[in-house]
């Protein structure tokens, strides 16, 4: 223990290391007041959002319903129905999607297709620099702080003279090595993770996830250390060891999740969200020149327990709307179920890419612990569907047995659920980061007790 504090007091007297932990813990403290302060204004906007829909909502039903009954067909098509998606208690770590995609959908009894897609979710460049968050400063900047405590471990000694007395210490330059690196990744973990942990408290976040996020925080922070050894045990000059991890930070961080970003790219093309919008939206278009048998044909292909109703007579009925409607999401079902393939492809490949890059790896697990990945933001847009699929039976007897629409079945509509939730840690990521990390440090260990 005396030695340790030894140790310590000599890191203490170092201005560059002293000013590094505290810039760590002060970028690491605003980077968590900032994401705070992001979710924060989303639960905001999604409580104004509420308050705002409840309004039209009511005003919209009662001019609906103002003799006491309407037609459903009347009520389906102006009525608005609101879902949201909530940030989770770990949302401030890393915001991902939440800064690209809208967190409150309003969806009516129309084609779902048109709905949801006219904002489309693109893959987030997880590798690349996105908002001020804990993923960006402990991604792109804790390693600029290990390089400024570790680049002279080595050769700060060798240049001061000392190196040959400390391999000459009875207790070996092995276990000076070890206590030195072990105190430094020490006072950078602090620095990095009190903050979070007080912004944990704040947010009302659990042990648990705090923990899993404590945990990736240690293993990407091992990993530099042990490479910041390696460096530091093979580099003649402070100089020439500090320039050498600069240039595997910019690498490992920028270059390298750059290529593989452009290579995933090629390997998973998307399509743009936007244009299965349009596509829906031509088909039913299209749909009013088609006679009526034909548009009920295709509706019945998936809805075969009302081809036994009436048949259309006239012009215009309510039921053949939304049948064109319905068979407008059909045409293009297709086309939906390949993008969103083609989005999970992308995921995928850019999770293999993080099995090799540490800095594509973190993103990862914190963005899926985080629950702001584009995992997060498809599953929204399935609870939209489960949700729009509830409205439509719902009305579909009214619809289709020309049933009047009440006040009272007004209280039995179908109502959204969903809340936030925390994401879950992928144990691949975690056990391919464990090991890269593990493997760079008894390297960079090994080195240093050469």
């Amino acid at each position: 223990m005396k030695i340790l504090m030894l140790e310590l007091r000599q890191v203490l007297h170092s201005r560059l290391a002293v000013g590094a932990v505290v810039l760590l813990a002060l970028l690491s403290a605003l980077s968590v007041w900032t994401g705070l302060q992001a979710v924060s204004q989303q639960r905001a906007a999604l409580e104004r959002t509420a308050a705002s829909h409840a309004q039209d909502h009511a005003a919209i039903a009662a001019k609906q319903l103002k003799g006491g009954a309407a037609d459903a067909g009347s009520v389906g098509y102006y009525l608005p129905h609101l879902t949201v998606n909530p940030p989770s208690p770990l949302a401030f770590v890393a915001i991902g999607q939440r800064d690209l995609q809208p967190q409150a959908l309003r969806v009516r009894l129309l084609g779902l297709h048109a709905q949801l897609y006219e904002s489309e979710a693109i893959n987030p460049e997880l590798a690349m620099p996105g908002r001020f968050d804990f993923a960006f400063v402990l991604v792109f900047l804790a390693p600029l702080f290990v390089i400024a405590l570790m680049h002279d471990l080595v050769t700060g000694e060798r240049e001061a003279g000392r190196l040959r007395l400390l391999a000459s210490l009875p207790a070996g330059a092995a276990n000076t090595w070890r206590r030195r690196v072990g105190l430094r990744f020490g006072l950078l973990w602090l620095a990095a993770l009190l903050p979070v942990a007080c912004g944990a408290l704040v947010a009302g976040a659990g042990v648990i996830g705090f923990g899993a996020i404590a945990l990736v925080a240690t293993l990407y922070l091992t990993f530099w250390f042990g490479l910041a050894g390696w460096v530091a045990a093979r580099a003649r000059t402070s100089s020439s060891s500090a320039a050498i991890l600069l240039a595997c930070l910019v690498g490992l961080t920028m270059i390298l999740p750059t290529l593989a970003d452009a290579a995933i790219a090629r390997l998973a093309p998307v399509s743009k969200g936007v244009e299965l919008a349009l596509a829906q939206r031509q088909a039913v278009h299209s749909g009013w020149d088609i006679p009526k048998p034909e548009t009920f044909a295709r509706f019945f292909q998936t809805h075969p327990e009302w081809k036994d109703t009436a048949p259309v007579e006239g012009r215009f009925h309510w039921k053949w709307y939304y049948a064109m409607h319905q068979a407008g999401d059909q045409a293009v079902a297709g086309d939906v179920a390949q993008y969103r393939a083609s989005m999970a492809a992308r995921e995928s490949w850019t999770a293999r890419v993080g099995l090799l890059l540490a800095s594509v790896n973190v993103q990862v697990l914190l963005h899926r612990l985080a629950d702001t990945d584009l995992a997060a933001q498809l599953a929204y847009q399935e609870r939209i569907a489960a949700y729009h699929t509830q409205l439509r039976q719902f009305f579909y007897p009214y619809l289709f047995d020309d049933k009047p629409f009440t006040q009272a079945d007004l209280a039995k509509l179908p109502v959204y659920e969903g809340g936030a939730s925390e994401g879950t840690l992928p144990l691949g990521q975690l056990l391919a980061l464990g090991l890269l990390a593990a493997v760079i440090m008894l390297v960079g260990l090994r080195k240093l007790r050469m």
